[in-house]
């Protein structure tokens, strides 16, 4: 391994492990969490790589310290969640990039996770139809075997309606990779959730409908989420030992 990997490989450890410590002392410690294991992962690796002795130690130490600090969240998250009282806030600011459903959702899948269930009665229009398939697509990517996916929604009662076709046309495509798509329709739901059965619920105040729309088709932000602008919006999450269908 050349010196310019290894060297390349504590700058981003650094980078991920500075985001961790950011992230902690915001009070977002699930997301904290799972920056620290990462970035403990990426000494890790540099450590296998580095031959001399002080550095190693140097290393040791690092990895030592942030480790510790991962195992007190882990612990404090664990109580809080057992307590009933998890309760952490995200506030995605106007014009904010960074925030794809993969970057939001990922520190609350698990392994555990097999059963979604989206209430947002605002995935009618075709970019709410196809941002609830990129939810959708997220977890089929996610290292977790969802088999069931509920969504309950608004019913669009325009002729020729688009969105029963999409939503029929995401059931067939989820269903080719053994996953199962349930709809159903209201008509008074207004409030947005997302709930996983490993006992995590996600409340989006703009449901998934938080990105402003790009500049243009070729424009940056087009396909990459990560890149897109949001609107701004508050996150609540909240953890309950007991998942419930909605």
């Amino acid at each position: 391994m050349t010196q310019n990997h290894v060297s390349g490989m504590e700058a981003s450890a650094v980078s991920v492990l500075k985001r961790a410590v950011e992230l902690d002392q915001g009070g977002r410690f699930q997301e904290s969490l799972v920056c620290y294991q990462e970035g403990i992962q990426l000494l890790m690796d540099v450590l296998k790589a580095v031959k001399d002795d002080s550095k190693r130690g140097h290393f040791r130490d690092k990895i030592k310290g942030y480790m510790d600090r991962a195992e007190q969240i882990k612990a404090h998250v664990n109580q809080v969640k057992e307590d009933g009282k998890y309760h952490e806030q995200i506030r995605i600011a106007e014009d904010a990039t960074g925030y794809s459903y993969e970057a939001l959702f990922k520190p609350y899948i698990s392994s555990l996770l097999t059963e979604v269930w989206v209430e947002d009665p605002y995935i009618r229009h075709i970019h709410q139809l196809y941002n609830f398939l990129r939810f959708c697509e997220m977890l089929v990517k996610a290292p977790c075997k969802v088999k069931r996916i509920h969504l309950l929604t608004t019913q669009d009662e325009a002729e020729n309606c688009q969105q029963s076709y999409a939503l029929d046309e995401m059931k067939q495509s989820l269903s080719a990779l053994g996953m199962t798509l349930d709809v159903e329709y209201s008509s008074t739901i207004h409030d947005r959730e997302i709930r996983f059965d490993n006992g995590w619920i996600i409340k989006i105040g703009r449901g998934l409908d938080y990105f402003k729309r790009p500049k243009g088709r070729f424009s940056v932000g087009y396909c990459d989420y990560d890149l897109r602008q949001c609107q701004e919006t508050t996150v609540d999450i909240f953890h309950t030992k007991h998942t419930k269908s909605l």
